[in-house]
């Protein structure tokens, strides 16, 4: 379902402590400038009113285990682009019912405050972004940019199951990539259409 940007947005305040990013490369068809990636997904965050100690974590990973994400979560096949898994394991823990925390009387109640917000995982497949860089975003790096920035609403809580979502997210990506990567108008190349098969 998706989620007009801060109507329905999940909590997005973590103890104390700042927002980290963390990038993991776990594929070797394209040498990655991780501290960049890592800086634009931080300030992508920020951006979006994310706040104390929040966690993220990058994955770039090669076709072969895209395809099997794909396959287990989304139930398709081959590689795709960019998953998103988002989680919050502090507002979990919240939750009544067999899972829930339970509290004796010498356990003080869970501090949300004292935790850490656990936000997701974002999964990006650079060599699928490399194949559709020509005809969606223009060129690798932008491409990597956008997928970055789309699995990151994905895991704040954007969705475009909707003609009406698909627009307001496309809208939101747009500008934090202006603001944040390329730090002006998008460059004449870019195009937004599905990703290319094959």
């Amino acid at each position: 379902m998706w989620r007009r940007p801060g109507k329905y947005a999940p909590r997005r305040h973590g103890g104390d402590g700042e927002v980290e990013v963390f990038v993991v490369d776990e594929q070797h068809d394209f040498e990655l400038d991780m501290e960049r990636w890592q800086k634009l997904a931080t300030e992508v965050l920020i951006a979006e009113r994310v706040t104390g100690q929040s966690e993220l974590t990058v994955i770039f990973a090669d076709e072969s285990t895209m395809s099997e994400l794909n396959a287990q979560f989304m139930g398709k096949g081959g590689p795709t682009d960019v998953l998103a898994f988002p989680i919050d394991a502090i507002e979990a823990s919240r939750t009544p019912g067999p899972g829930a925390l339970s509290f004796g009387p010498t356990k003080k109640p869970l501090d949300v405050h004292d935790h850490p917000l656990l936000l997701g995982d974002v999964v990006i497949c650079p060599t699928v972004a490399a194949k559709q860089a020509p005809v969606h975003a223009g060129d690798f790096e932008s491409e990597l940019a956008l997928l970055l920035v789309h699995g990151i609403l994905h895991v704040l809580g954007n969705d475009h199951d909707t003609d009406e979502a698909q627009v307001a997210m496309w809208a939101l990506e747009r500008s934090h990539l202006e603001a944040l990567f390329w730090k002006g108008p998008a460059p004449s190349a870019f195009r937004h259409i599905p990703e290319v098969t094959a």
